[in-house]
């Protein structure tokens, strides 16, 4: 499985240690990264923010439900075999990852801070980067 990268224009170190570590999850089937909106560059400070969206391989299996409000009826349903919970505990147990900063049903989000000064600086400026992982429900 490669990433989707067409949206990302490939800036952030947590976000490509963060892929790294999806591409070797063997129930996510499918990753897509993308710069959003809010990243900003000023003289002292950068802020990145990049949004992850992953989509995990799924089991069908047969339920009953009623149709029309009355009717039981047979159908086939498609349920993923992690949830967003299950790859947050996946995430916090690799040593390069750790846990989100915070994270609900819908997202966990990363955020982590250094500081880079460059050797013809003495200054330097402070890189802020906002990782938001997704998951996708359906499949395209």
């Amino acid at each position: 499985m490669t990433p989707d990268q067409t949206g990302w224009s490939g800036d952030g170190d947590f976000t490509r240690r963060l892929l790294d570590v999806l591409q070797q999850v063997p129930v996510v089937v499918y990753v897509r990264v993308e710069d959003a909106p809010a990243s900003q560059s000023a003289a002292d400070y950068q802020f990145l923010s990049n949004e992850i969206y992953v989509r995990f391989e799924t089991v069908a299996r047969w339920c009953v439900a009623p149709r029309l409000g009355f009717v039981p009826w047979p159908r086939r349903v498609a349920e993923p075999v992690m949830t967003l919970r299950g790859l947050e505990s996946c995430l916090t147990d690799h040593p390069d990852i750790g846990p989100p900063d915070y994270s609900d049903d819908e997202m966990l989000q990363y955020l982590r801070s250094e500081r880079i000064v460059a050797p013809y600086q003495t200054r330097g400026f402070k890189l802020i980067e906002m990782v938001r992982v997704y998951g996708l429900s359906r499949p395209r």
